[in-house]
């Protein structure tokens, strides 16, 4: 893999993460004014893509974060973690 695609792949994840962290703020926001909300599905599906943003905008908007379906969020992050492990030791040999 080469360095280019890579940072494409990193750039292209914290937009992702940026995205998440931004609808979990919106729907706060949105529930706050008690205007139309952002479904829970759509919430956990951006957390399947993006869940350092997800997890991040539960913490710093305090929304969703007691739900226990919102907990599948923190197995999405461990997932993303052990994906990254298995891409990179072809990178970096531990």
């Amino acid at each position: 893999m080469s360095l280019e695609l890579i940072l494409i792949i990193a750039v292209l994840y914290l937009i992702l993460n940026g995205i998440s962290f931004f609808l979990f703020g919106a729907d706060k926001q949105k529930a706050i004014k008690g205007n139309y909300r952002i479904s829970e599905s759509a919430l956990i599906g951006s957390g399947l893509i993006g869940p350092i943003g997800a997890l991040a905008g539960m913490k710093v908007f305090r929304h969703k974060a007691r739900k226990p379906k919102f907990k599948v969020i923190y197995l999405f992050l461990i997932v993303h973690l052990v994906l990254f492990f298995i891409f990179m030791r072809d990178f970096f040999p531990f």
